[in-house]
């Protein structure tokens, strides 16, 4: 089987995986920095708390629904009519975009305490009660005046990284998220020993990360002549296309992220520690998820954007084949290894300072849940972009609900019985069905099926995964002796045990018959370029 632009999508994913990964590792810095800082007691959840709101409407509404809607229309408007309609789009979209977030930044700041009653219900209920989590409440609503700002920086910052993917210059957009690591790694070092209170220097450097990362991509835009002026166009032809386009998908492309806050909201119920338990160990899931997954959605969009302008449905389908393969090539040994790994990575990352291997213990339980549905969470972000790259709303939307309505559902199951871990058991299981749904919605339109070809591979990595999961376990020592043992001594014994586990991988892959350099073939569809 050959793969349309297979070499070059190859190459796009390679840069931003790499410039995603370099992202991700210096995250994973700022969460240890924040782990030692804020353990896992209030004062952490009240941080996370604060600023998973505005990071949920950034992916909900900034990287989520604008681009995916946004994204598909000037794919098109760049294939039929060129770079001068393309800077008059942006132009449109930046000021009419740009005065709704504004407006809903004010507002949000003038509000906090509205929305800290919203987010937090546990809390403002023990405000109301006086009880102990009432203080809480009170430091949530302050900080969150801080921490929303950082929505209207990130807008602007997801709609510069747009146009700059449209034009194949996706390491910037990539590269991005860096300033926001390196600010709250500044915060929590230099900030934090000048104040009483270190939620609020991580709260600065929230802030800080947000401008930061919008003024790095200002120069890229003057270079490529897309830095425009900005004007208010809501009747604009091609805005209205995008507002109809994008708030259907407020619901339909950001589901997981919904579920993650609906978690956070019934985790405010649950015992302390359980908001920060779940925190750290979707951290650790968004490593592969943002290294493989979105990095791959991140590529093809425009790329299956531009082949529905063309009308190129045999290599829409095999662009879409290309990419579930080498998600599943990614993705199942990713699974597999942190199921296995899943205490002894967070022991040696975050166990320091105030994060004990107590913490350790109870955040791998809820990784090992969210693992299990990590495979179905990165084709959502292949296949849902199938639906918009062809303008399709209304499928994933309805799909989307389907799966939010079912994880409220799993939650009041589970969460009674298994407490936090419920929480991620539901998570996994709604990103299963939306996952399910829309592939059955693709299949159904006959848009695309997987082929003979792609269903084999997804089955010797299987396989190659789970011999890879057999060694990491016979490797690894007692956990008991691990948890003795020097942050030295466990980063050394844990990367021992991957730097054999990956190579097992790609042995095992390799004699099972899968070659990679599969992935590289070019065909003439190159030529459209």
């Amino acid at each position: 089987m050959e793969f349309p632009l297979s070499a070059k999508l190859l190459k796009s994913g390679m840069i931003v995986s790499v410039m995603t990964l370099i992202s991700r590792v210096l995250g994973l810095v700022r969460d240890v920095v924040t782990a030692n800082v804020l353990g896992a007691g209030a004062a952490a959840d009240v941080f996370l708390m604060v600023n998973r709101i505005p990071n949920f409407l950034r992916r909900l509404f900034a990287e989520g629904a604008f681009s995916q809607a946004f994204v598909p229309v000037l794919s098109e408007v760049k294939a039929r009519h060129g770079d001068d309609a393309v800077r008059e789009l942006m132009a449109k979209a930046a000021g009419t975009l740009g005065m709704i977030v504004t407006v809903v930044t004010l507002l949000a700041m003038l509000g906090s305490p509205v929305l800290m009653a919203l987010f937090g219900m546990g809390w403002f209920e023990d405000y109301l009660q006086g009880g102990p989590d009432g203080a809480k409440y009170e430091q949530a609503s302050v900080l969150l005046k801080i921490t929303f700002p950082y929505l209207w920086f990130i807008t602007f910052v997801a709609l510069s990284g747009a146009v700059l993917n449209v034009y194949n210059k996706f390491a910037v957009a990539a590269f991005s998220p860096v300033f926001l690591n390196i600010a709250m790694i500044g915060a929590a070092l230099f900030l934090t020993p000048y104040t009483e209170d270190p939620a609020a220097a991580l709260a600065w450097g929230v802030f800080l990360g947000g401008l930061f990362q919008f003024l790095f991509q200002l120069p890229f835009l003057a270079k490529a002549g897309l830095l425009v002026l900005p004007r208010w166009a809501w009747q604009d032809e091609y805005i209205v296309r995008i507002r109809k386009l994008m708030l259907p998908a407020l619901f339909g492309v950001s589901v997981s992220q919904i579920n993650l806050l609906l978690d956070a909201i019934i985790a405010s119920f649950l015992q302390t520690g359980s908001v920060s338990w779940l925190y750290y160990s979707d951290r650790l899931l968004e490593f592969p998820l943002g290294m493989f997954g979105i990095a791959i959605a991140t590529v093809i969009l425009p790329n299956l954007s531009r082949l529905h302008a063309l009308d190129n449905q045999k290599d829409f389908r095999a662009t879409l084949d290309w990419s579930i393969s080498l998600i599943c090539l990614l993705g199942i040994p990713s699974m597999f290894g942190l199921i296995a790994l899943a205490e002894p990575i967070l022991l040696t990352v975050f166990a320091h300072g105030k994060f004990t291997a107590f913490d350790a213990t109870q955040a791998s339980w809820s990784l090992i849940a969210y693992c299990i549905g990590l495979v179905p969470l990165m084709l959502i972000k292949v296949l849902a972009p199938a639906f918009y790259a062809r303008q399709d709303i209304k499928t994933p939307v309805r799909i989307g609900i389907i799966a939010m309505i079912a994880n409220m559902v799993f939650n009041l199951m589970l969460a009674p019985f298994i407490s936090y871990v419920g929480l991620a058991l539901a998570t996994t299981l709604s990103g299963a069905l939306n996952a399910w749904l829309l592939y059955q919605g693709l299949k159904k339109a006959d848009i695309y099926q997987l082929s003979r070809h792609t269903l084999l591979t997804i089955g010797r990595a299987i396989l190659a995964a789970m011999a890879m999961a057999a060694l990491i376990w016979y490797l690894l020592p007692d956990m008991a002796m691990l948890r003795a043992c020097s942050f030295g001594e466990r980063s050394f014994t844990v990367g021992l045990v991957i730097l054999a586990a990956v190579p097992l991988y790609f042995v095992a892959l390799a004699l099972f018959g899968v070659r990679l350099r599969d992935l590289k073939r070019q065909t003439i569809a190159e030529s459209h370029d």
